[in-house]
């Protein structure tokens, strides 16, 4: 498939409402397959389709746990319940990080890329990711919340 830019920083695209998807069609499973290599070129947890450039409802995430891709067309947290306070980043941001508070346990009721609804449930990065991408799908960044941010330097400025 195809790699698409990751928007970063000021990109308007980034502070926009996404919309529904409506159609779950060929161009939508490639559009999936495309942020699933996005996502693993730039070496992420999660990617939310505004961060390329499309306002849609539409997020990747793989925790890298062994449980695999994960595609969530028109994600809804349904419940939270508690907390959790730790580190976090962005590949729409590149090269910064903070600390973020979030729920520790969500459930997300989504459809797949077939029109299915599934909803899932799941606790610490499972519920910090979900948290963070379904976030991007309203115009929001994790920095609006971020507490401590730090500028990482790149490996060739700092050694």
């Amino acid at each position: 498939m195809a790699l698409r830019k990751i928007f970063t920083n000021d990109a308007p695209c980034l502070r926009k409402v996404s919309k529904p998807v409506l159609l779950f069609d060929e161009r939508l499973h490639r559009l999936l397959e495309d942020m699933a290599d996005t996502l693993y070129k730039a070496d992420g947890v999660g990617l939310a389709a505004p961060q390329i450039g499309i306002l849609k409802r539409i997020v990747v995430i793989d925790l890298r746990d062994g449980s695999g891709l994960l595609e969530m067309i028109n994600p809804a947290i349904v419940s939270c319940a508690g907390s959790q306070t730790g580190p976090e980043a962005c590949l729409s941001f590149p090269r910064l990080h903070g600390i973020v508070t979030r729920p520790n346990e969500v459930t997300v009721r989504f459809q797949d890329r077939f029109g299915e609804t599934r909803e899932l449930r799941g606790e610490g990065l499972f519920a910090r990711a979900v948290c963070h991408e379904t976030d991007h799908l309203q115009g929001k960044v994790y920095l609006d919340i971020a507490t401590d941010l730090q500028f990482v330097p790149a490996k060739e400025e700092s050694e």
